[in-house]
């Protein structure tokens, strides 16, 4: 591989400025720009020189030798000073000596192609240098440090197990025992099941964390829905007047709490359209609701269609979607948010003992906010003590399902026709779809969307 250089701090002026090298001629450039051949793994402090003899700045370099490096190939790293035209000049020395710029990513992903991390691993890399919180930055270390790496690679042993199981009772179909019907095989797919599902649900958890929670406000015209996105976000970004079906389009505000990432979606009231442009809002709202991570249904608690379960089947029944009601609360996305407590005389606060997470408050006055922020933490993942998850990616998410889908198909295949090769090719589908979360198997397109959205210098 070429030899490549950049620029490996934030850009703009600091007190120090890093310019990395990796390659077969780190070594080289070291000698020219030094002046002599470095040691390795050791500070050395002194003048740095461009291929004239000319003195660029004075810093510490500091040289790794392959393999024992980041990338896994030579790496030089020369520490100066941080002001954007030394860095250049030291980088244009570098390129003029044989090294070429490098794409961002380029050093994240030669340390995967040379076996120094897996890719969940790299893909940590960027997104602990994006976190937005404490909580994500934690869980973004857990990743780096191989704890998502660790559970997929767990799945894949019983997976691996199982297939030679598999595949050993197709190839040896003459033994007295059928190892297809004996119970073995059912009770490994059962455990296989269980453990996917388990990452999964982590998988999503970690998901939420780095790219942050939908939250669509949901409930009748005047339930208080724009007011709760209003006290939520901290200023008026919805208008909020007394007559019904105001909000006729859907609102998008995007909060931090904690500086963990939301999305709040403040939508039309649900009811009978009265006229094509507030159908046309209501529609968007059905389409938020189905892709949301969370919803909240806002009840006004001083009427008297306050029973949130009976409210939600008469606004699916309305739209002609009953079935679709049962489904949806069969997702457990759902919290009740009963506004306008202070005309109720309902007691503020947080409820966990009911069917649904309740949440009575009055947007309109500002109380019972700071109990629902609460919720959503938590609903998030957050923990301000424990050591947390580990951050996962929508490609890790489908490559989950992807497996899950299989193993499903594969149970089916057995239990139903006792197929054991068709059993036997998902399996081989599944173990594929959990190999590409950490680079075993994938695209080198993937590779380089992947790659290409870190810092360049990383």
């Amino acid at each position: 591989m070429e030899t490549i250089v950049a620029i490996a701090t934030a850009p703009g002026r600091g007190g120090v400025g890093i310019v990395r090298i990796s390659g077969k001629e780190a070594a080289a450039i070291a000698e020219v720009i030094l002046g002599f051949k470095p040691k390795p793994r050791y500070a050395h402090y002194g003048p740095f020189k461009d291929p004239t003899g000319s003195v660029l700045d004075e810093g510490i370099a500091l040289f790794f030798p392959n393999p024992h490096s980041f990338t896994g190939e030579d790496v030089l790293e020369l520490q100066g000073h941080g002001g954007p035209v030394v860095l250049d000049l030291i980088m244009q020395s570098c390129v003029a000596l044989g090294a070429r710029p490098a794409r961002p990513g380029e050093f994240s992903e030669r340390a995967f192609l040379n076996d120094k991390m897996d890719l969940t691993q790299a893909e940590a890399i960027a997104d602990l240098i994006d976190s937005a919180s404490e909580q994500a930055a934690r869980c973004a270390l857990r990743s780096l440090q191989g704890v998502f790496s660790k559970k997929v690679h767990n799945l894949l042993e019983q997976l691996t197990y199982l297939r030679i199981y598999v595949e050993a009772a197709i190839d040896f179909p003459e033994e007295e025992i059928d190892f297809l019907s004996d119970g073995k095989v059912d009770t490994m797919l059962n455990d296989l099941k269980s453990s996917v599902d388990a990452v999964l649900q982590e998988a999503n958890q970690g998901a939420i964390m780095r790219e942050g929670m939908n939250v669509v406000i949901v409930g009748r015209p005047n339930a208080g829905k724009s007011s709760l996105l209003n006290a939520l976000a901290g200023s008026e970004r919805a208008i909020v007047t007394d007559i019904a079906g105001t909000t006729r389009d859907v609102l998008k505000e995007h909060i931090h709490i904690d500086g963990m990432p939301l999305h709040i979606i403040d939508t039309a009231g649900l009811r009978h359209a009265l006229d094509e442009v507030e159908r046309i809002g209501i529609e968007r709202a059905w389409q938020e609701i189905e892709q949301a991570d969370r919803v909240l249904l806002m009840v006004d608690s001083s009427t008297g269609e306050a029973d949130p379960e009976k409210l939600l089947h008469t606004i699916y029944d309305e739209q002609g979607l009953k079935e679709q009601a049962d489904h949806f609360i069969e997702k457990h996305r759902l919290t009740v948010v009963r506004n306008k407590a202070d005309l109720s005389a309902e007691d503020i606060g947080f409820d966990d003992q009911g069917v649904y997470p309740t949440v009575t408050m009055s947007a309109k006055h500002n109380q019972g906010v700071d109990a629902l922020r609460d919720h959503l933490k938590q609903v998030m993942g957050y923990n301000s003590t424990s050591e947390g998850g580990f951050l996962a990616r929508r490609r890790h998410i489908e490559a989950l399902k992807q497996a899950q889908q299989s193993i499903l198909a594969g149970e089916s295949q057995l239990q139903g026709m006792g197929a054991g090769e068709l059993l036997a090719e998902d399996l081989r589908v599944a173990q594929q779809a959990l190999s590409e979360i950490t680079g075993e198997f994938t695209a080198d397109d993937l590779l380089g969307e992947i790659f290409g959205s870190f810092c360049i210098g990383k």
